[in-house]
């Protein structure tokens, strides 16, 4: 050997983990690969994880592969959700949870499509690499027709649900969420709670005016006194804040409590409000919705609003594909009917008690 040369650091392989574990081959596989349905004492367990790590082992994902046909990838199809505001954080709950099971997560981002129909072209492209399992998350529908294709593995939706009632979805319960707000507003004391609606054909948009009326009712209050649509951006909350506050309202006839189907039209709340001469929330507290980052923290006072939980979507989706993997998805609930997610409300500053007075 020349000088200066070195000789190549050998990379341990699963019989160096057995050696140094104390077991077979087999066992070690097992273990490292979650096989489901063997029989490992959790101490043999916890010996053979410390031995790989110790020898810093990493499995071959090719050559499993070329054994199990299976790619030890899960594959993300998001339909341009990675074009919308916090959609990242679908794609860090998902790639998390799956590094956690020794998965690496694919993303292929899709045009957004307006007809029901998931397409096909970006499903069969993982299917050709053999994806252990697949997500399909969308942005505009909450009834898709999934191709055939996407039968042939395990597969989740998140945000719609299968038409045909063949693949389970996780979706966030905005209904349940908006529900909240006012049960929120009304513990505080408000009585007259208005909402600055949209009239987009979205599933947000039906789930948030079905739980705003939901806890109208379950308080006694009137659902439909005090709703004006408008376009779901700041222009849309200014005007439908203004016609809410204005039309020279007294205190005593306006709402004392707005709340907005979005973050972006509670922007234009707050300008309303000021416009008219009050004060949020000494005049009229307001609520937004998303949770969309900066809009909240930007606002003075910081603006109380409710939370989608992205993260946890795409964390719910891979945890889904496990089962469905290893289980057969015996535990899943029907795929007719989607796992929902709580949409917590997230306190802050634009909520009070409304002004004596002014609350009957």
């Amino acid at each position: 050997m020349s000088a200066g040369k070195r000789t190549p650091r050998r990379t341990p392989g699963i019989r160096d983990v057995a050696a140094a574990a104390g077991v077979s081959v087999t066992t070690v596989s097992h273990v490292l690969n979650d096989t489901p349905h063997t029989r490992t004492a959790d101490e043999t367990k916890i010996r053979v994880k410390e031995a790989a790590a110790r020898l810093g082992y990493q499995p071959n994902r090719l050559a499993r592969g070329l054994r199990t046909q299976a790619s030890g990838m899960v594959g993300l199809v998001t339909e341009e959700i990675a074009t919308t505001p916090h959609a990242g954080r679908i794609i860090l709950g998902a790639q998390e949870e799956a590094s956690r099971h020794n998965l690496t997560l694919a993303i292929i981002n899709s045009q957004l499509n307006h007809a029901p129909e998931v397409g096909s072209r970006e499903v069969q492209a993982f299917l050709d690499r053999q994806v252990d399992g697949l997500i399909y998350a969308t942005v505009y529908h909450d009834v898709v027709v999934p191709p055939e294709e996407l039968l042939s593995v395990p597969a989740v939706l998140i945000g719609a649900r299968d038409i045909g009632g063949k693949i389970p979805s996780v979706m966030p319960d905005e209904r349940g969420g908006a529900a909240s707000v006012v049960e929120h507003l009304v513990a505080a004391g408000h009585r007259r709670i208005a909402f600055a609606a949209t009239a987009i054909d979205v599933p947000a948009t039906r789930g948030r005016l079905l739980g705003f009326r939901d806890g109208m009712l379950a308080a006694g209050l009137d659902p439909d006194e005090f709703v004006v649509e408008a376009e779901p951006e700041a222009a849309g909350g200014y005007a439908a804040t203004h016609a809410l506050l204005g039309a020279g309202r007294s205190s005593a006839a306006r709402p004392t409590a707005v709340f907005c189907y979005n973050d972006r039209m509670a922007m234009g709340a707050y300008r309303a409000i000021a416009e008219l001469g009050l004060a949020v929330p000494t005049d009229v507290s307001v609520v937004g919705f998303d949770n969309q980052d900066p809009i909240p923290t930007s606002l003075f006072p910081a603006l109380t609003t409710v939370a989608l939980p992205h993260y946890e979507l795409g964390a719910a989706a891979v945890e889904a594909i496990i089962r469905l993997k290893t289980e057969g998805g015996a535990d899943l609930p029907e795929a007719s009917e989607p796992q929902l997610l709580s949409c917590p409300i997230v306190e802050r500053g634009s909520v009070a008690a409304p002004v004596r007075g002014t609350a009957a």
